[in-house]
């Protein structure tokens, strides 16, 4: 440990003595129940911190040893005040010695990037559109109205079904597109209101658990594409990422499902079942492990409107498959943006059909920014990744789609073809994933 210094407490503007470290010293605490994380060359000590993060603990524990800056700066759209509660996990800085950027990080690139978002934030283009989101709730609620009254008035033939059926797992994913924003607490200016509403949207309107969600995709920003922290790419009971492990575990027997095989199946198992089995049965254990009480009872309301609104034309049986419909094809819609890490671009449909994450890029350099605002971040992007050389990729909706199809089936024994996102690069600044 290096000499003790001085700085100035930011509240009380006395000054305090605290120690010095190096890159070395702050990379051995990296184990659970011993975690320190560097955010501004301030190390913090947040050992028992983790258990009370509003984030969860897994995404502290994510950059144990490393450098959190530009995921506390990328994930806190207020903060002074999260510097507050930082405040008595404080227990020195790096020593001047060292650089600010660990594991061999680029700092140029780093410096660059930090530039661009503080010229974003001067242009306005953190600052929400209250209207626009009013309108996006507007017209999934009408859907929903929309498909209901098309049973009571026209019945239930077969035709009328299948476009009940498409209109509610369009109001399906337009519900999951906007409970992503007040997830990121991109639309209200206190994070509160943004907390609260988004129980509602992801509650009432998608019949999923809002802490489970904060707890899954935060990890995924906070590490995206990283296997054993992007809970995305971390499917173990039911596939497995990558070129050698999917052969390992199938033939070694590891886990539930033969993984080496895992291409012939996927397109019979990962939609069908991802969303209506999977994720349900993972959203009721997580609430109930985790007394989310609150989220529980928002979750129960939607499945009560659903069944009280469509056994009465349906019954039970049949209700159920309908249910079961839609949300394969929310499943299908949502495996657009699931292809690498890539853009698709801009149009008035893409953004309307793709919640504006054809801004795949955007959206995880800046996962604050209101999703209106990517296209004005987009060339300024552009502009960085063509000066340090790092591929800034865009596809046509068609070449996505195409693309998983052709990843899905040309995967033969070495499972799913794994490549490092853009965020990996970028937002990462090239440094090699551990």
């Amino acid at each position: 440990m290096g000499g003790g210094g001085q700085q100035t407490d930011r509240i009380t503007g006395t000054n305090t003595r605290f120690s010095t470290y190096t890159w070395e010293e702050v990379q051995k605490h990296t184990k659970s129940g011993d975690q320190w994380i560097v955010v501004e060359r301030k190390v913090y000590n947040v050992s028992q911190w983790v258990k009370r993060h509003p984030g969860g603990l897994r995404i502290i524990g994510h950059y144990a040893g490393e450098d959190a800056t530009e995921a506390f700066t990328a994930f806190h759209p207020d903060l002074p005040l999260v510097r507050k509660y930082m405040k008595p996990l404080l227990i020195g800085e790096l020593e001047a010695s060292e650089p600010s950027q660990d594991r061999q990080k680029n700092a140029a690139l780093v410096e660059d990037f930090r530039a661009l978002r503080e010229r974003l934030e001067a242009e306005g283009c953190f600052k929400t559109q209250p209207l626009f989101f009013l309108l996006h709730l507007g017209h999934i609620l009408l859907l929903e109205v929309i498909a209901l009254m098309l049973v009571w008035y026209f019945g239930t033939g077969w035709i009328n079904t299948a476009i009940v059926a498409v209109l509610m797992a369009t109001a399906q994913s337009q519900a999951g597109w906007l409970q992503h924003d007040f997830g990121h607490l991109s639309v209200c200016k206190s994070s509160r209101w943004n907390h609260l509403v988004h129980k509602f949207v992801i509650g009432h309107l998608k019949g999923a658990s809002a802490g489970w969600w904060n707890h899954r995709h935060f990890q995924h920003h906070a590490k995206p594409n990283v296997f054993k922290k992007d809970p995305d790419v971390n499917m173990l009971n039911m596939f497995v990422v990558g070129k050698v492990q999917p052969v390992e575990y199938g033939v070694k027997k590891v886990k539930h499902l033969p993984y080496n095989h895992q291409h012939k199946y996927f397109f019979f198992v990962g939609p069908p079942l991802l969303i209506p089995v999977f994720f349900q049965f993972q959203i009721f254990h997580n609430m109930v492990s985790h007394g989310l009480w609150v989220d529980l009872v928002w979750c129960i309301s939607y499945y009560v409107r659903y069944f009280l609104c469509y056994t009465q034309f349906y019954g039970l049986f049949w209700a159920v498959i309908l249910f079961n419909f839609k949300q394969n094809t929310i499943t299908y819609k949502k495996n657009t943006m699931l292809v690498a890490t890539c853009n698709i671009e801009q149009s008035a449909f893409n953004d309307w059909f793709s919640g504006h994450l054809n801004f795949q890029i955007e959206h995880h350099l800046f996962p604050t920014m209101p999703r209106h605002n990517y296209w004005r971040a987009a060339p300024h992007v552009r502009a960085l990744c063509d000066k340090y050389g790092v591929k800034y990729q865009e596809k046509t909706l068609y070449g996505a789609f195409a693309d998983i199809i052709r990843y899905n089936t040309h995967l033969k024994s070495h499972g799913f073809t794994f490549k490092k996102s853009f965020c990996s690069e970028l937002f990462l600044y090239n440094m090699k994933q551990h």
